[in-house]
């Protein structure tokens, strides 16, 4: 099947988090799989420093964007391995630009207009580049425009007439929203500013449009696609979601074991870890090695018959810190428990856990920013993953660690709960356990999880079950891609069926 990929990131071109990650990896093995997929993404600045090589099409567009005509071009490359196309859309006003979507916290203010030109630059490349698309897989709120204008603007013009389209949401708390009379930008008659459709509380909503335009949607876990289905995490829009449940499907992200597997990682072999790569069959001796490697680097005591717990990520309440917080504050005084803490984010929690670490350096070590790096090395030096987030569509940070064989303890939410099975008489032994996991979001829980984990890691033949368990699961794109092409199919099977996109 050939599929466009609109999204605004593919590693190694433009990455903000996750979505980057997927659509640099995803089309790779679907083309893998037999499918002829590629990528449309704008040009930004990022993508000209990320050293692949860029070369012209000679193939330019103009498209109207309110009461102007706008013009582009398109660029080509391919993503790593060469299997899959890459065509950015340049417009140097639009995408050369420090970040991609704000500067110094704040939206850049004309979003929608340069979206609103991407979503259109998406379609006009099916034909200006003759690349026989079948089916359009949208990206979130940024690209959500493009099923809109393929119900609309380009209906009834062959070949998009026969199109389908797919939407993805990776983060339904990112919708692009807009004041009312950013329609204009669009160019989409005015009747479909209706609230089933693309009005959402006097407000243009780019992914509602999507939702209500696109033939399928999905999104990034089973049990998320169950979440936004109701408040609050349908961020207002879980009513319209809740009226296409038939047509909205919850797959997993998959991981790429070429960069997250102990057994080859190339972050093991310097800051004195000394080429300690392992697998399931040595870890006992690997993760012994890694571990106090990682104590060393961290400025820990090297200590082997304690539990060090690591946390990864963005210092934020949505990554469930303010539990973290309070578990940390009090176990530092108290516990023999170690803490390896890595992210960057909401300044009270940097000066306090930068506090804790002054407090209690035999137990506490912080690193304030990121390093792709050390993450590495903390997965493999860890004896447990702490990810308590309010919410998380997916994850990715607690597969990595099933891989690693450092055992996540996690809030049941989203992609979390679809992927880690919390340790109990029956799941071990069914041999389905290959974690920790608590229900109520409340640091008392947390705390009650964690101290069963603690316990837990020093009944060595338990904890070596669980972490043989999570390092035999298969968390690959290869099974995610299947998924997604079976997805394709039944999109394809519902051509023309989106009853939101009937309304007005």
């Amino acid at each position: 099947m050939k599929i466009l990929f609109a999204t605004t990131e593919a590693v190694p071109f433009a990455k903000t988090g996750g979505l980057g990650d997927v659509c640099g990896s995803l089309p790779r093995e679907l083309a893998r799989l037999g499918h002829e997929p590629v990528v449309v993404m704008p040009a930004f600045r990022q993508a000209y420093e990320s050293g692949r090589p860029i070369e012209p099409t000679g193939v330019s567009f103009e498209v109207p964007i309110g009461r102007k005509m706008v013009g582009g071009t398109f660029l080509r490359s391919s993503l790593p391995g060469g299997e899959v196309p890459v065509y950015l859309v340049e417009h140097h006003g639009y995408y050369d630009r420090p970040e991609l979507y704000c500067e110094r916290g704040k939206d850049y203010k004309d979003n929608c207009e340069r979206f609103t030109f991407f979503a259109r630059a998406a379609l006009e490349a099916i034909t200006r580049l003759d690349l026989g698309t079948e089916l359009i897989h949208c990206h979130d709120w940024t690209s959500a425009l493009t099923p809109a204008y393929l119900k609309t603007e380009y209906w009834g013009i062959p070949p998009f007439d026969s199109l389908v389209s797919l939407l993805t949401i990776h983060n339904i708390a990112y919708q692009g929203s807009f004041w009312h009379w950013d329609m204009e930008l669009t160019g989409i008659d005015w009747k479909h500013f209706n609230w089933r459709q693309m009005e959402f509380y006097g407000n243009l909503n780019f992914l509602k449009s999507g939702i209500a335009f696109a033939d399928m949607i999905s999104t990034v876990s089973p049990r998320y696609a169950q979440e936004i289905q109701s408040p609050p995490l349908g961020c207002g829009l879980d009513g319209i979601l809740s009226f296409r449940h038939n047509d909205l499907f919850g797959i997993i992200n998959g991981v790429d074991y070429s960069v997250w597997n102990p057994e080859i990682d190339p972050h093991l072999v310097s800051h004195g870890y000394g080429g300690h790569n392992y697998g399931v069959q040595n870890f006992a001796d690997g993760k012994r090695a890694c571990k106090a490697a990682l104590q060393q680097e961290m400025g820990l005591p090297v200590v082997e018959g304690q539990p060090l717990v690591a946390v990864i990520g963005r210092l934020a309440d949505q990554k469930g810190f303010d539990l973290v917080a309070d578990v940390i504050r009090q176990w530092s005084a108290t516990s023999s428990v170690q803490w390896a803490i890595l992210g960057t984010g909401d300044p009270r929690y940097q000066d306090l856990l930068e506090d804790l670490a002054r407090q209690h350096p035999d137990r506490v070590a912080v690193r304030i920013g990121f390093s792709n790096e050390l993450a590495h090395r903390i997965e493999a030096g860890a004896d447990i993953f702490l990810m308590p987030s309010r919410y998380e569509p997916c994850g990715l940070n607690q597969l990595y660690s099933l891989k690693y064989g450092t055992v996540p303890v996690v809030h049941a939410t989203g992609g979390l709960a679809d992927t880690i099975t919390n340790l109990t008489d029956e799941s071990f032994a069914a041999g389905t356990a290959n974690g920790f996991s608590f229900e109520t979001y409340s640091s008392g829980a947390l705390a009650e999880t964690l101290e069963r984990a603690c316990q837990t890691f020093h009944n060595r033949p338990v904890w070596e079950q669980l972490i043989r368990t999570g390092m035999q699961q298969d968390w690959s794109w290869t099974h995610s891609a299947r998924e997604y092409g079976q997805l394709y199919e039944q999109a394809l099977a519902r051509r023309g069926q989106s009853l939101c996109s009937d309304a007005g």
